[in-house]
């Protein structure tokens, strides 16, 4: 079993800056891509940021230049540094990892999400 802990979510002013943490512990044999997604109220599931286990990102077009993503892979840990925030940023955000429990064998996991608001 693996469990992805997520840190670091509050209320933050427009302008202002937070970073997202997701610790992964368990049965991890290696872990692949994570990242982060979000939801806000009434709206689905979307991502916002992946890191692959070698260290290349993507973005979605609405953080690109404002948020950035890290891991370190000895400690299973992703961050979301997220700057010059947007009401609009307010949500859920959820972190996630596609993780290998053997050689041949991976799933996605999902963590139970973190709240950041961002108030004008």
């Amino acid at each position: 079993q693996v469990q992805l802990v997520e840190s670091g979510g509050g209320l933050v002013q427009a302008g202002g800056s937070l970073r997202l943490s997701c610790a992964a512990s368990g049965s991890i044999f290696s872990i692949n891509a994570m990242g982060w997604y979000r939801q806000a109220p009434g709206e689905q599931r979307e991502l916002v940021a992946v890191i692959t286990n070698g260290g290349n990102t993507n973005f979605a077009d609405f953080v690109k230049g404002r948020f950035t993503i890290s891991r370190d892979n000895a400690k299973n840990t992703v961050y979301l540094q997220m700057n010059s925030l947007k009401p609009e940023d307010t949500a859920v955000y959820y972190c996630y990892a596609d993780v290998k429990f053997t050689l041949f064998r991976s799933m996605d996991y999902w963590g139970k999400g973190t709240l950041v608001t961002v108030s004008s």
